[in-house]
């Protein structure tokens, strides 16, 4: 019992910092640049999916048109079952090259992207949001990976605006350590996944998306990847959320993240095998270790209480003990801003979403398009 004790505590250390701290080394010792040998792209087609968003699809698309870009463009809006005037709004827009595309029932974005990029007519394939904005210099910055002709995908990265309580705080440090977790994973090899307000992908990499696919800016880049592709990361081409990082939405997103994460066990089991697959290790360090964190944790505890009668479990029991009391203090006074309590808040606010997801996803496999909310 106490080894299996100290196993568990080296996978919640390992998922938790382990494996971040072994990316950032890889990536140190072993960088892989890009061979940046081919001419940018000289086309590009931006695929915008939207159900209802008239208030903002013209302010949005004025966006898109205003960021630098030498090259032919096409806007291409799909209306996932609008009940506004997203569809009218869009064809009046002055921007130029708008075709949209409507479908007159919510299929889910899976569907729309299905069809938008069938309908694409140029071979790179730029992803955006209606809520976000891009800098001037995205798109220009994203098509500069296709420059080597081994990237198959490029990620962007999203700018949030911190949180103001004391839990969000701690959610804030999770969002930046993803980020540079994303830039050293990209720097040994591929990403594990895009940022989906700002990415974009080859054409001719595109597979088709299965249906009720939650999380299509991690198995869109995966199935680019699988096939022999990189994906990479471009920290340089920024997307702006004018929305500041809500512990309360950040939690109904990561939890969407996380039942993405049980449907792509489901839809792509073979992703788990190294011949298959040559960064299943990411995908498990990364991805689905993270799954398993809050029932170790509960495992941990049970254990720890079985075996106190050694100093050192009653150590680990001390010092949970206290790490649990100042999740909770974050909690309760979300007014407190030192890291004391956001770090140990944000962590437990993760993890009991984490834990819930399981049952959300087995409540959702036969409609995965109750867990999306309206984004505006």
């Amino acid at each position: 019992m106490l080894l299996l004790l100290f196993t568990l505590l080296f996978a919640v250390f390992y998922t938790q910092v382990g494996y971040a701290c072994i990316m950032w080394l890889l990536a140190r010792m072993f960088p892989r640049r890009l061979n940046t040998i081919a001419p940018l792209p000289d086309a590009i087609s931006i695929i915008l999916c939207v159900h209802n968003g008239a208030a903002h699809i013209q302010q949005r698309l004025r966006n898109l048109a205003d960021c630098e870009w030498v090259g032919k463009r096409e806007f291409l809006v799909f209306c996932d079952g609008c009940a506004d005037d997203t569809a009218t709004l869009a064809r009046q827009s002055s921007v130029g090259c708008v075709r949209v595309i409507s479908s007159p029932t919510q299929r889910g974005k899976w569907a729309a992207l299905n069809d938008a990029i069938q309908a694409a007519s140029h071979p790179i394939i730029v992803f955006a949001d209606i809520r976000q904005t891009f800098d001037a210099q995205a798109i220009q910055e994203l098509a500069q990976a296709f420059r080597d002709p081994c990237v198959g995908a490029v990620s962007g990265r999203l700018e949030i605006a911190a949180s103001e309580s004391g839990g969000g705080r701690g959610v804030d440090l999770y969002w930046r350590m993803e980020r540079k977790l994303r830039e050293w994973e990209a720097q040994f090899d591929s990403v594990v996944g895009c940022t989906g307000a700002i990415y974009a992908i080859r054409k001719i990499a595109f597979r088709n998306l299965q249906p009720g696919t939650l999380l299509d800016d991690v198995v869109l880049p995966m199935q680019i990847s699988v096939q022999g592709w990189r994906v990479t990361y471009n920290p340089n081409a920024i997307a702006f959320d004018p929305q500041r990082l809500d512990p309360i939405k950040e939690k109904s997103r990561k939890q969407r993240t996380l039942v993405g994460n049980y449907q792509m066990l489901e839809f792509y089991p073979c992703w788990l095998l190294p011949w298959r697959n040559r960064l299943w290790w990411q995908l498990i360090s990364h991805k689905y270790a993270r799954l398993f964190v809050p029932w170790m944790l509960m495992a941990i505890l049970i254990l720890t209480a079985f075996l106190l009668r050694t100093p050192l479990v009653w150590l680990s029991l001390g010092l949970q003990m206290v790490c649990y009391a100042l999740g909770i203090i974050g909690f309760l006074f979300p007014q407190l801003k030192t890291k004391l309590v956001t770090v140990p808040a944000g962590f437990l606010l993760l993890q009991m979403t984490c834990a819930r997801a399981l049952f959300s996803y087995l409540r959702s496999r036969r409609d995965p398009l109750s867990l999306w909310q309206p984004s505006l």
